[in-house]
């Protein structure tokens, strides 16, 4: 069982917070620093100073962590042309002696387009499928070949389709809740599947429906990681998570029906039924990155007894 720290640096951390919890991420032995890809903060924040890229951000941890897998949940297909994104995941990935993984989406927030003048299209969901098979297809052709693509939406013509990332495959997440073209596409093109914030009963039915895509196009089920990510309010007692919960603006109850939240006992548990659903990996979204006690306790009394 997998237990990775996801940060929402729009909301207020600048990269020197961020850097400072990827080197407590890798301290403390978690799996995996991700984080957003939102240039635009949510709700009541202020969301100084401002926003960061994701992936100027993971460039500059790729080069002072030695050990944690780095990522987006997930990078905006709306912000970055494909043949773009590849050559700077790929070169990230370089930097970082191969601990890169991509996860991609189609892009949701209209608001942050407005914001800083980024076209917001109406067909997302087409346009991320044709960004899939562009990236894949540049990283796969042969050193000295060429790739070319003839899309609706993107056309690339005799591409070196360089540079070639420090690892053979990049691992490629897909997510969400769509219930037919989501899962058809995490089945062709998928490493893992995520489902975001999603209950035990969405979890159980969502990765059915991915499972089921990918037999049908004569992959095994097993082949893809399914994870959940979850919001994390973890404390040693009532008051700790009492604490936590308000810094972070959120109730209690809420937070133990939607989230990991409670005594690590709780939190063990919880995870444990989100196993039986088909989880294997956990992203623990954290919403406090000034608390690095949080992942102290996650650390040495949730992360000890799932190992």
């Amino acid at each position: 069982m997998e237990l990775r720290i996801f940060t929402e640096p729009q909301q207020g951390a600048g990269y020197d917070t961020l850097l400072t919890v990827a080197k407590a991420t890798e301290d403390l032995g978690f799996d995996a620093f991700f984080r957003s890809d939102h240039y635009l903060r949510m709700g009541t924040v202020d969301g100084l100073p401002g926003p960061t890229d994701a992936w100027i951000t993971l460039a500059g941890l790729a080069r002072e962590t030695k050990r944690i897998r780095l990522g987006a949940l997930m990078t905006a297909g709306t912000f970055r042309l494909p043949g773009v994104l590849a050559i700077q995941v790929a070169q990230v990935d370089q930097m970082s002696g191969g601990r890169v993984e991509l996860g991609l989406g189609a892009g949701w927030f209209e608001e942050e387009h407005k914001a800083y003048g980024i076209p917001f299209p109406k067909e997302k969901f087409a346009r991320l499928e044709e960004q899939l098979a562009i990236v894949t297809g540049l990283w796969e052709t042969p050193v000295g070949g060429e790739f070319s693509y003839e899309g609706t939406y993107y056309q690339l013509e005799k591409s070196p389709a360089l540079p070639k990332p420090a690892q053979r495959k990049v691992p490629v997440l897909i997510g969400g809740h769509g219930a037919t073209r989501t899962p058809r596409l995490a089945a062709r093109y998928a490493d893992e599947f995520n489902i975001p914030f999603a209950s035990l009963e969405d979890t159980r039915r969502q990765f059915g429906r991915v499972r089921a895509a990918a037999e049908a196009i004569g992959r095994k089920g097993d082949d893809l990681v399914y994870s959940n990510a979850l919001v994390a309010c973890v404390g040693k007692d009532d008051a700790e998570v009492a604490r936590r919960a308000a810094a972070i603006g959120r109730d209690v109850a809420e937070l133990k029906a939607n989230g990991l939240a409670g005594s690590p006992a709780e939190v063990v548990d919880k995870i444990g039924r989100y196993a039986e659903a088909g989880a294997s990996r956990f992203y623990l979204q954290l919403l406090d990155l000034d608390d690095l006690d949080h992942l102290e306790i996650i650390s040495s009394q949730v992360q000890s007894q799932l190992s």
